[in-house]
């Protein structure tokens, strides 16, 4: 699939930086590999050198120019026709106070204190951002930089 332009952030010769396109949380990026390739294993050790710092430059700059509490990098998809990509989702403040008061996560919060486990993670911000800002047809408002000027924020932070 093609990234159209508007939402490039970064690249460099084996990685693509991009908005996800159909995020409405601003800084929610997705680094692809160039290669068309859905196995680590198979990339070049240029490709594999220049990933740790990549998502080094991402995660430092949605926490220290955009605010993020914590940043979360992860790969999930493994569909036939993409190459490898990495998800880095910022937390913010304002989106874990959405969690919190939308009282249909507050069954994940139940099914965890049931467990012994913490009352929330990772995996159930997650799951509450792609629904709620990836997937709904009128994302919950957000506080701060639209995504367009987010972009735009994170373009001259990464590639400087």
């Amino acid at each position: 699939m093609e990234i159209p332009a508007q939402f490039h952030v970064s690249e460099t010769s084996g990685w693509l930086v991009n908005h996800r396109i159909n995020s409405a949380l601003p800084g929610y990026l997705m680094v692809s590999s160039r290669s068309f390739t859905n196995d680590l294993a198979d990339l070049s050790a240029e490709a594999l050198c220049e990933l740790g710092p990549l998502l080094a430059k991402a995660q430092h700059a949605l926490g220290k120019v955009l605010g993020a509490k914590r940043v979360y990098i992860g790969r999930y998809g493994h569909s036939p026709g993409f190459p490898i990509h990495f998800h880095i989702i910022p937390i913010y403040g304002w989106v874990e106070d959405l969690f919190w008061q939308d009282e249909r996560y507050r069954l994940l919060q139940t099914f965890a204190e049931g467990s012994g486990e913490t009352p929330t993670d990772g995996a159930e911000l997650t799951f509450f951002i792609w629904r709620e800002f990836c997937e709904r047809a009128e994302p919950p408002p957000i506080k701060g930089p639209s995504v367009a000027e987010t972009i735009e924020l994170l373009r001259k932070t990464l590639r400087a």
